[in-house]
């Protein structure tokens, strides 16, 4: 959809501000319902701010789709699994909060009612006498408030999500990755005119993903691209989420460069699952920490931090996921070294030790810049794995 933007008016401007209105971030204004105005625009980049996403002040397909989820709130409808399309909302992500509060198991919290949330309101309905149906009414929703933390003490999904990686074992032999490079096709991302030269996001990304495809692999690894070099449209971060989940991948890691008016605006950030209130996943945390990390001690560039983020890539996924913004393409000094190969080289071998180091033990974690990509491949070489 075409993003709706300040000065835009229409039927779905008013939807926007009644929703905005609800969630008491837009007063009722004596202009034009109708009408994509300053104080609309506010509201927008608040809501945004409040739900992790990119704030821009425009309702894109993102946006949207937040906003419609917002409409709900736990315990206006009864909740159940529906097959094919689930229900989706706000009240289903406060209802997987809660559960997870209390040491249920429903993975991640996406705002999704699928088959893992139900099984966990089911076990919470027996365990409270009553009936197992997996749905949440207002005989569930009665025995939710009277209950406290089940819990105490840690996180129960942190727990869940470091055991499996424990379980998994310490080295990158038989694991999947998928690659996203991100953009394509119809859309290259920021783009730059450097005098003769023209430099897009996609393909200086795709280029990244390619090498780090051929690393991983030396490493033992299965790796999957989410697109080629060429694609005639541009994959909804949506369908690369679902793509990674159906191929049952360990590791999500999308690539993308940064951009800003400013020229001024250089670094990398390194971006995970997480929401305002807390919410947040474990393994993509530390995943998104180890990678930032191990770029800025190899490449040198300026540290930009982790940060949580409710982007459909990071919480669709249902494995640890990271995006990577590797650098401002429109700051010349970033642009120098990504336009570099062997610079490009340098930020791939980061990765891969930022995902290797994930895999070790926390106990038996080692320096940020000590892992030598080249004995990752030796092992794969000489048939050894190393416990």
């Amino acid at each position: 959809m075409r993003p709706i933007r300040p000065g835009d008016r229409g039927p779905a401007v008013t939807e926007i501000r009644t929703v905005l209105s609800g969630l008491d971030l837009l007063s009722p204004s004596p202009g034009p319902g109708d009408e994509f105005d300053p104080q609309t625009e506010r509201a927008v980049r608040a809501f945004q701010q409040s739900r992790g996403l990119s704030v821009d002040g425009r309702v894109g397909a993102e946006t949207w789709r937040a906003l419609d989820a917002a409409r709900w709130r736990l315990g206006a409808r009864t909740l159940y699994h529906a097959v094919p399309d689930p229900l989706t909302g706000e009240d289903v992500r406060s209802l997987q909060e809660r559960l997870l509060e209390m040491g249920y198991d429903v993975g991640r919290a996406d705002a999704i009612y699928g088959i893992r949330t139900a099984r966990a309101v089911a076990q919470f309905q027996r365990e409270v006498g009553l009936t197992p149906d997996g749905s949440c009414g207002p005989h569930t929703m009665n025995a939710l408030r009277r209950l406290g933390r089940k819990v105490v003490g840690g996180r129960p999904q942190w727990l869940r999500e470091s055991d499996a990686i424990r379980q998994s074992g310490p080295t990158l032999v038989g694991k999947t990755v998928v690659i996203d490079p991100g953009h394509g096709g119809t859309d290259p991302g920021v783009v730059v005119l450097d005098g003769p030269l023209r430099w897009t996001e996609a393909d200086l990304v795709h280029d990244l993903a390619s090498r780090l495809e051929g690393r991983l692999a030396a490493s033992g690894v299965r790796v999957q691209l989410t697109r080629g070099p060429s694609p005639r449209t541009c994959l909804p971060d949506v369908d690369r989420a679902q793509l990674a989940n159906s191929l049952g991948a360990d590791v999500f890691i999308s690539l993308h460069t940064d951009g800003h008016a400013k020229p001024a605006a250089e670094g990398v950030a390194t971006y995970h699952y997480g929401t305002n209130n807390g919410v947040t996943s474990a393994t993509g945390e530390r995943l998104a920490g180890l990678v930032q990390r191990e770029i800025v001690a190899r490449t040198g560039l300026r540290d930009c931090r982790t940060h949580a983020k409710a982007w459909d890539l990071l919480r669709l996924t249902r494995m640890p996921a990271v995006r990577v913004e590797v650098g401002y393409l429109t700051s010349p000094a970033d642009r120098a070294r990504l336009v570099d190969p062997r610079f490009r080289d340098r930020v791939v071998e980061a990765i891969v030790a930022g995902v290797q180091r994930m895999y070790f033990p926390i106990e038996r974690d080692v320096p940020t810049g000590s892992i030598d990509v080249s004995e990752l491949r030796a092992v794969v070489a000489a048939g050894t794995v190393v416990d």
